[in-house]
């Protein structure tokens, strides 16, 4: 009786849990439905819709997931995807609730690797926020491995470039450029490992290494380019043009060219 009692406990706790799951995808789905079926306010009035935005976030923040950690992650990320995409309304709001979207995201799922080209870019580039970018790129750091994900070690790369390029912490990105040396081998990357131990290896000896500085800006293009960044591609020409070069895309190539010397023309009737 008593073994019956007890077969009959763990069936009711798996019925339980089994519908509480359910309701919970379903009310991320019509949250989905609702979110999608919500877009004239982001045209009628771009700062409410923020703020609601907001506010939505703020809420996921304290509800518990009843273990859909990474199926919600998913969708946050959707959201905001759809939010950066929306440039006309980011024109006039900014970006200044992106913060929230990727501190649930990588709270929910910080292996969620692909989300991390996203979170360098805006945070960093953008909103000028790059030391909270490495706070939540250290989420991901601590939960991934290059057994968990190949290519784990783009948070270490991801998070280098910042501390070179913003923050000016060579000894921080030495370290993060070798740990994604380390964490590059033996993948299908491989091929990555003795550039950035180069880059390693060059600020080492030289911190204010120009040619290093150049080619990480130009990643930083790169990176843009994959996610339409417009706004970053043009902070990085900006700062190529101020280390005495310009960017040029030929034949799907990237060039860095020293920039053109010019001479002042001297004037008419002037001395010689």
């Amino acid at each position: 009786m008593k073994n019956q009692r007890g077969v009959q406990s763990r069936w009711l706790r798996f019925v339980v849990g089994g519908a509480i799951s359910a309701i919970a995808l379903v009310g991320i789905i019509l949250m989905q439905q609702a979110q999608l079926n919500r877009p004239s306010l982001w045209v009628s009035d771009p700062k409410q819709a923020e703020e609601q935005e907001a506010l939505r976030l703020e809420l996921l923040q304290k509800s518990p997931t009843f273990g859909f950690d990474n199926l919600l992650a998913d969708w946050v990320f959707l959201n905001f995807l759809q939010y950066y995409g929306d440039t006309p309304v980011r024109e006039q709001t900014g970006y200044s609730i992106s913060p929230q979207y990727f501190d649930l995201i990588t709270r929910l799922d910080p292996r969620f690797v692909d989300v991390y080209l996203f979170l360098s870019g805006t945070l960093s580039y953008q909103l000028g926020k790059p030391e909270l970018a490495i706070q939540y790129m250290d989420r991901g750091i601590a939960a991934l491995s290059p057994k968990i994900h190949p290519s784990a070690y783009q948070v270490w790369r991801f998070k280098g470039l910042d501390q070179l390029l913003l923050l000016g912490d060579i000894p921080g990105s030495i370290h993060s450029h070798e740990m994604a040396a380390e964490w590059a081998k033996g993948t299908p990357d491989d091929y990555l490992v003795p550039i950035f131990q180069e880059v390693a290896d060059f600020l080492r000896k030289d911190p204010n290494s120009v040619p290093v500085r150049l080619k990480s800006w130009a990643s930083i293009y790169a990176q843009a380019t994959q996610v339409k960044d417009k706004q970053t591609q043009a902070r990085a020409k900006q700062e190529i043009g101020k280390l005495g070069y310009q960017l040029e895309i030929k034949d799907g190539q990237m060039y860095l060219v020293p920039k053109p010397v010019t001479f002042d023309k001297p004037q008419a009737g002037g001395k010689k």
